[in-house]
């Protein structure tokens, strides 16, 4: 039987937590999805992480049981990597991995203040604009890799990986599927976020906001997590995502008679900023069929 992660996260330990020495093999996100290998113990169960070869023991009273009748084996969220000490910010080297750089904090979660002065460190030590790892080349521009490393260390979930047509006509067989980079996933590129938080954001916390305002205010008020996702005119060019980020007593959103116009972002991209507003207005608003943008959506997350 298949079961998801119901809580915000869930560690996975080689051994039940009551016996000694057992340590933690892993964090599993919020809805992500394990197989059940042995229930003798009623408070802790023996799982896999789905699609992958990792193995141990959870709490059983944060999983939720998966109606498989309804949900595909494709619809299943594909598990991200693990980080990587060749994942870093001067590398450009398996940039589809979170980064494993442990000097990077995570966001402190304790109260509203040590949320925004986590975040403020996460911007500083990411430092999209001079780091190699997001900076643009003649391949690609990264505003989806600097994306998932802020959602990352901000602790919420974002998917890095989509899977092929290859793995899914395995998947929709019942067969499980190993995560082999560029054969059976692939990146999701900022076109295909865009989707996803359509789709399936909701199911991992994320709130659609309806204008720029309300997404800042939360932001602000909360110290959480905003994200404003554009959608090509042209499908096969690159859409953008940036996210929102708490204002500081330097960096401000844009203002006209007390409403934010411009909220204060942070982006990989053509051009790459710790902190904007101002400077790039309403990008996502762009009407021109070449370089525009036919649709944008905003999304909030605690």
């Amino acid at each position: 039987m298949k079961y998801r992660v119901a809580t915000s996260s869930l560690n996975l330990r080689d051994f039940p937590p009551t016996m000694d020495n057992s340590t933690i093999l892993a964090d599993i996100p919020f809805r992500h999805t394990v197989k059940l290998l042995d229930d003798t113990e009623s408070d802790w169960w023996k799982v896999k992480l789905l699609n992958t070869d990792k193995e141990g023991f959870v709490c059983s009273k944060d999983l939720e049981l998966i109606d498989e009748t309804i949900i595909k084996n494709s619809d299943i969220e594909i598990p991200n990597f693990e980080p990587s000490s060749k994942s870093s910010l001067d590398s450009k080297e398996e940039t589809y991995k979170p980064i494993g750089n442990t000097d990077i904090p995570f966001r402190d979660l304790t109260n509203v203040e040590t949320k925004k002065a986590s975040i403020k460190k996460i911007i500083d030590k990411l430092n999209v604009s001079k780091s190699f790892r997001y900076q643009k080349d003649e391949a690609d521009t990264y505003c989806n890799v600097y994306t998932f490393d802020y959602c990352f260390f901000t602790k919420v979930y974002i998917p890095r990986l989509r899977w092929t047509d290859k793995a899914i006509e395995e998947l929709e067989k019942g067969n499980e599927v190993p995560l082999i980079f560029n054969d059976t996933v692939r990146p999701f590129y900022s076109n295909y976020l865009y989707d996803w938080f359509e789709e399936a954001s909701n199911n991992f916390g994320w709130q659609k906001i309806d204008n720029v305002d309300e997404l800042q205010k939360r932001v602000n008020e909360n110290g959480g997590v905003g994200i404003i996702s554009a959608k090509r005119f042209i499908l096969n060019k690159s859409g953008h995502i940036v996210v929102v980020v708490p204002e500081t007593e330097t960096e401000k959103a844009y203002r006209v008679d007390g409403k934010v116009i411009y909220p204060l972002q942070s982006q990989a991209g053509y051009d790459n900023y710790n902190y904007f507003a101002e400077v790039r207005k309403d990008w996502w608003a762009n009407p021109d069929p070449e370089k525009g943008y036919s649709s944008a959506i905003f999304y909030y997350h605690d």
